[in-house]
């Protein structure tokens, strides 16, 4: 699989984060791999459950996997500048998704 490493730009100097993206056909590839499903299918395995997710949360609920848990936040209205013009603009309130990992995942990626 191939991935992008990220780099973290800071002036003239570039902070390697170490942080690596897997793209959605090497998500495809490896979900084939483990579960012995076709690439096809698997493709549509996954699409189902972001779909799933993605409907529950616009339905206001969150969702709770043993990956982790999704749920609904909210951002106030509040006062910003257009970095542009320096002009003072209204930013209006908004709902956000977050994601808590489960102490599952939080132990696996710090090796526990």
């Amino acid at each position: 699989m191939a991935y992008e490493a990220h780099t973290l730009t800071r002036g003239w100097y570039n902070i390697p984060l170490g942080i690596t993206n897997v793209n959605q056909t090497e998500l495809v590839a490896a979900v084939a791999k483990k579960t012995g499903f076709s690439a096809k299918d698997s493709k549509a395995a996954i699409q189902a459950v972001l779909s799933a997710i993605e409907d529950s949360l616009t339905k206001g609920k969150g969702v709770r996997t043993t990956l982790g848990t999704f749920s609904l936040g909210k951002r106030a209205a509040r006062m910003g500048r257009n970095p542009k013009t320096g002009e003072a603009i209204q930013i209006k309130a908004s709902k956000t998704v977050r994601f808590k990992a489960s102490k599952t995942v939080k132990d696996k990626v710090n090796k526990r």
